[in-house]
């Protein structure tokens, strides 16, 4: 794989299987790759690869996504990958949280469901 499609790679913290499923379809329509990890070594050890975007599930169990999304974004080596991550909607406390430790995004389910093939049109880098 080269460089340039490396970069465009998709790292994911999901177990929801519905996401998983809409998640794959929507990267390989803005040809990116994506990978599934399930704990936050595994994603703290893929980040090193610089994928264009991560995007967290803030409800995983296997996880501590607000910690993750801290540690990630205060490392010199992952600090300006794009940290997409999704929340029931009525969890207004854990979407601050998320906000406040350096998520580029948070959003409801609902409307990242919505949205998704927009939002990794965006990061695709394809016009």
């Amino acid at each position: 794989m080269n460089n340039k499609q490396e970069s465009r790679k998709i790292l994911a913290l999901v177990s929801d299987l519905m996401f998983t499923v809409k998640i794959t379809e929507a990267a390989k329509r803005n040809g990116m790759p994506v990978e599934y990890v399930k704990t936050d070594s595994d994603l703290l050890e893929k980040a090193g690869e610089k994928p264009q975007l991560i995007i967290m599930d803030l409800n995983i169990a296997s996880a501590e996504p607000v910690k993750l999304i801290e540690q990630l974004k205060t490392s010199e080596s992952t600090k300006d990958i794009s940290i997409l991550s999704y929340v029931s909607h009525v969890q207004a406390d854990l979407k601050q949280k998320a906000q406040e430790a350096g998520a580029d995004v948070v959003m409801a389910r609902s409307a990242l469901s919505q949205n998704l093939i927009q939002i990794l049109k965006r990061h695709s880098g394809k016009p």
